[in-house]
């Protein structure tokens, strides 16, 4: 089922967003709020041939994996009257058709005291998707991540981008997934530069 099926007649509505979202949702809103969702943890097992890889070399970036014992931070943001179908027909495209995401719907819990938690759509990709890579150590994540790049730019911005957005929004989490693998795609970046400075640029 579309999301615009489920959602008809909405006036309001909250979208959770735990990959590039939380840095460019690139869709009008009302308003934003950093919070979690929980039973997901975040992974790079997704594979990615348009926005941040190619069919040779399929980027990594997240999704989400079913766990009861996890909870996932990331920001909501609620789009109201046109700003709903705007943005789902934005969401089909970026997530849907590009990324091969499914949507759910879940409890989203704002950050802060006292704040109630709000039902929001959530897109999702599942182990039956073509572009699922699944699971694959930190230092192969990471080295995957520092040489690819798609249409909307380098692989490894995504990853750091990513991992800034948790520090600065959530610093007492600790996402050892996300700062492992950003750690080990520094290291190859790193043994990258050092190797190409070894073979000076003929003039």
């Amino acid at each position: 089922m579309k999301p615009q099926d489920i959602l008809a007649g909405k006036t309001s509505l909250w979208i959770f967003g735990y990959g590039s979202l939380v840095w460019k949702p690139d869709f009008k809103y009302k308003r934003s709020k950093v919070g979690y969702i929980q039973g997901y943890k975040r992974r790079f097992w997704h594979g990615d041939n348009f926005h941040r890889g190619n069919d040779e070399l399929p980027g990594r970036v997240v999704t989400l994996i079913e766990d009861d014992d996890a909870s996932t931070w990331g920001v909501a943001f609620e789009v109201t009257g046109s700003q709903v179908e705007e943005s789902l027909n934005y969401l089909n495209v970026r997530e849907t058709v590009c990324g091969g995401y499914i949507t759910r719907m879940v409890d989203f819990f704002p950050q802060g005291e006292n704040q109630a938690p709000v039902q929001a759509l959530l897109y999702i990709a599942t182990s039956d998707n073509p572009l699922y890579l699944g699971p694959a150590s930190s230092a192969e994540i990471g080295a995957q991540i520092a040489v690819c790049r798609g249409k909307t730019g380098h692989n490894l911005e995504y990853l750091l981008r990513l991992a800034q957005f948790m520090r600065s929004s959530c610093p007492h989490v600790e996402d050892h997934h996300l700062f492992s693998i950003e750690a080990a795609a520094l290291t190859v970046v790193v043994y990258l530069l050092a190797d190409s400075s070894s073979y000076p640029l003929s003039h």
